[in-house]
C-alpha cells in the first residue's frame, strides 16, 4: 500500500512537471527600430527623405524671402500710395502668407506620405525575417525590446540580421 501511494505521488509529480514545462512559452525580444535602421534599404530611404525635405526647405525659404522683400517694398511705398491701394496690398500680403503656410502643411503631409510609402516594404521585410527566425528557433512570442522593462529572454536581433544578410 505504501509503495502504491509513493508510485501515485511520483506519477502525479511527473505529470505536473511535464504540464508545467509544456505551459511555459518560449519568449524572445528584439529592437525593431535598431533592426530597421541597420537595413541598407532604410538608409537609402532616409537619404531620399532628407533630399525631399531639403528641396521643400529651399522652396519655403525662397517663398519667405520673396514675402519679406514684398513687405519691405510695400512699407517703403506706403506713404506714396492711397489708403485703398495700401489695403489692397495688405490683403495681397495676407494671401501670400497663407500660401506659404499651406505650402508648409502640404510639404509636411507629402514627406509623411513618402516616409510611409518608403518604409512600409522595409518594415514588412523586417517582420518577415523576424517571423522566420522566431519559427526556426521555436519562439512562440517575440516582444518589442523598447517597451520591456525587464528582458531576460533571448535577443534575436543578431539572428535576424544574419537572416537579412546585414
Amino acid at each position: 500500500m505504501k509503495q502504491l501511494k509513493t508510485l501515485l505521488l511520483a506519477t502525479a509529480l511527473c505529470i505536473g512537471t511535464i504540464s508545467f514545462t509544456q505551459a511555459q512559452s518560449k519568449v524572445a525580444h528584439i529592437n525593431t527600430q535598431e533592426l530597421i535602421a541597420a537595413m541598407p534599404e532604410a538608409k537609402a530611404a532616409q537619404t531620399e527623405l532628407e533630399t525631399l525635405g531639403k528641396t521643400y526647405q529651399t522652396d519655403m525659404q525662397a517663398m519667405a524671402t520673396e514675402y519679406q522683400n514684398t513687405v519691405k517694398q510695400y512699407e517703403a511705398e506706403a506713404s506714396t500710395k492711397t489708403d485703398e491701394e495700401n489695403q489692397k496690398r495688405g490683403l495681397e500680403l495676407q494671401e501670400k502668407q497663407q500660401r506659404i503656410q499651406q505650402f508648409r502643411a502640404d510639404a509636411q503631409q507629402d514627406i509623411a506620405k513618402k516616409e510611409a510609402e518608403l518604409f512600409k516594404p522595409i518594415q514588412e521585410k523586417a517582420f518577415a525575417a523576424i517571423n522566420k527566425v522566431s519559427k526556426a528557433q521555436g519562439y512562440e512570442y517575440v516582444l518589442e525590446r523598447t517597451t520591456l522593462i525587464v528582458a531576460e529572454g533571448k535577443d534575436i536581433l543578431n539572428d535576424v540580421k544574419k537572416e537579412l544578410g546585414i
